[in-house]
């Protein structure tokens, strides 16, 4: 079954950079699009970023356009998001998906998994 785990997340002072990362495990195939999702406390969840199966195609919110980019390494079935300048607003959970919806929209998912913490400190 496929299975998409983040990690890298972590407590960072505002202006400074982490970069997250996806492993995929339980496929064959690198043809699929990945998502970058995030919640903050209080609030729904949101989209981050995606990319295409090919890495070519990518798109962002317009919150993190410019700062954050995403990428993809398919010989290791995984993707990253490098987050620079980070802002207090970046605190959140981040969680990565394959996109069931349009790229930029958030997925329909019944479970989304722990995800990965990042918290931005002033």
């Amino acid at each position: 079954q496929e299975q998409l785990v983040e990690s890298g997340g972590g407590l960072v002072q505002a202006g400074g950079s982490l970069r997250l990362s996806c492993a995929a495990s339980g496929r064959t195939d690198r043809t699929y699009n990945v998502g970058w999702y995030r919640q903050a406390p209080g609030k729904e969840r949101e989209f981050v970023a995606a990319i295409g199966w090919s890495g070519i195609n990518t798109y962002y919110a317009d919150s993190v356009k410019g700062r954050f980019t995403i990428s993809r390494d398919n010989a290791k079935n995984t993707v990253y998001l490098q987050m620079n300048s980070l802002k207090l607003e970046d605190t959140a959970i981040y969680y990565c998906k394959v996109p069931n919806r349009a790229l930029t929209e958030v997925p329909e998912y019944d479970y989304w998994g722990q995800g990965t913490q990042v918290t931005v400190s002033s």
